[in-house]
């Protein structure tokens, strides 16, 4: 068993650095249950700060119902961000390399700032109490399997899927009352090179960012207690859209319902 976690963290950590797929492991032989998953992606967060990377918060992915037949993933799944791979914006538009990515599709998200650390058991309320800020956010997701197919397992011990964050202007959460309600509320469209390719409401994942942050930390208590939500990281709550393939050469944008958050724009180059 930790030889069989340890040869597959080496296996997806080389695939990471040369940017191609690997074996599904859930189909070889004796398959891949979710301890067995999570037990190399901490493999894999231990090699990565072992060779310099440092975590700065968590992802967590397939919050969004609307999805799940789509990827035949019905549950969500999580793992750490890092500062190789996370930037917090000076406004609200950047530029990404897709360099280094496998198969790297978009999606728009809500990401929150973390200044106290939630617990399990803390209602939406208290929740908010741990957080600074929130913004609008693009995640680049990406998979070392070929076609986007996997299960649930293989995507917990693939790096959660993550490839890239990129986090909008922060908006300070403290007197904004209506917060888990206007995220739940708040409606995305995601503009690819002018034409649009999907819109969403915030509900969509697991009713709300909030509420898919409290998730994760219910999660997280029961699946990876090792694994804790620290003040200074963020961490980003799920796609509200369906994820959209990136080739270099495109122009992303966003178009958001609720006024105090700002759309975001992301160019793409090989």
């Amino acid at each position: 068993m930790i030889d069989a976690v340890e040869g597959l963290a080496d296996e997806l950590l080389a695939a990471w650095d040369q940017a191609r797929t690997v074996p599904l492991p859930s189909a070889r032989p004796g398959g891949l249950s979710t301890a067995q998953a999570y037990a190399v992606a901490e493999a894999l967060r231990r090699r990565r700060i072992e060779r310099g990377e440092r975590p700065v918060g968590w992802k967590i992915g397939f919050t969004n119902r609307r999805i799940w037949p789509i990827y035949g993933v019905y549950e969500p799944m999580w793992a750490p961000v890092w500062d190789s791979s996370t930037e917090l914006l000076a406004g609200d538009a950047c530029t990404l390399a897709l360099a280094g990515l496998s198969q790297p599709r978009l999606e728009p998200e809500i990401a929150f700032g973390i200044g106290r650390a939630p617990r399990a058991g803390m209602t939406l309320a208290q929740l908010q109490g741990c957080i600074d800020w929130v913004a609008h956010a693009f995640e680049v997701v990406h998979t070392h399997y070929e076609g986007w197919r996997f299960t649930a397992p293989d995507t917990a011990a693939d790096f959660a899927l993550h490839g890239r964050l990129r986090v909008g202007p922060r908006v300070p959460v403290q007197a904004w009352a209506t917060l888990a309600a206007d995220l739940s509320a708040l409606e995305v469209e995601l503009h690819g090179d002018g034409t649009l390719r999907d819109r969403g409401r915030g509900e969509v994942v697991l009713g709300g960012p909030l509420q898919a942050l409290q998730a994760l930390v219910e999660a997280m208590a029961r699946t990876t207690p090792h694994w804790r939500i620290v003040p200074g990281e963020v961490v980003t709550t799920g796609t509200i859209t369906d994820a959209q393939p990136l080739l270099p050469g495109q122009r992303w944008h966003t178009r958001l319902s609720q006024p105090r958050l700002a759309g975001l724009t992301l160019t793409t180059v090989a």
